[in-house]
């Protein structure tokens, strides 16, 4: 009896040990992420600062519910923007110079670096997205590129 312990002991360890998630790395700015996948190519891209890049995206409310993403109601095209630039929300735009082409991560950003205190609002005071709200991105970095001069 004393050898079946150990044997169901390791047979209930292993699935556990399984279902360990990613990593969660915080950055000092307080954006939280998880890479979800890693680049094919051996020595991957990262954007600087005035690099143009392209992205695919999804962006969730707290509740899990899609407000954006390049993929919806027929969008077929990568999200282009200068990294540094302010041409997306402060946090995306730290979050996609974190990572290297090809990488893929799930990333909570703050809303000190999403839509603050006004949140997304139309002037009848529906709100797409609420003050104050914590928004989930799931990133692929799909290209970084060296502006013309």
């Amino acid at each position: 009896v004393a050898s079946v312990i150990p044997a169901a002991a390791v047979v209930i360890a292993a699935p556990q040990s399984s279902l360990a998630g990613p990593e969660i790395i915080t950055l000092p700015s307080g954006i939280k992420y998880a890479v979800t996948k890693e680049p094919t190519d051996k020595k991957p891209v990262a954007p600087q600062k005035g690099d143009i890049v392209g992205i695919d995206y999804t962006g969730y409310l707290a509740n899990g519910q899609i407000f954006d993403a390049t993929h919806a109601g027929g969008k077929q095209n990568a999200l282009l923007f200068k990294i540094g630039t302010g041409s997306v929300i402060p946090g995306l735009d730290e979050m996609v110079s974190q990572m290297v082409v090809g990488q893929k991560v799930q990333a909570i950003i703050p809303p000190s670096l999403a839509y603050g205190d006004k949140g997304v609002c139309l002037d009848d005071g529906e709100c797409l997205i609420k003050p104050g709200s914590t928004l989930v991105y799931d990133i692929l970095l799909k290209k970084s590129s060296i502006p013309p001069p």
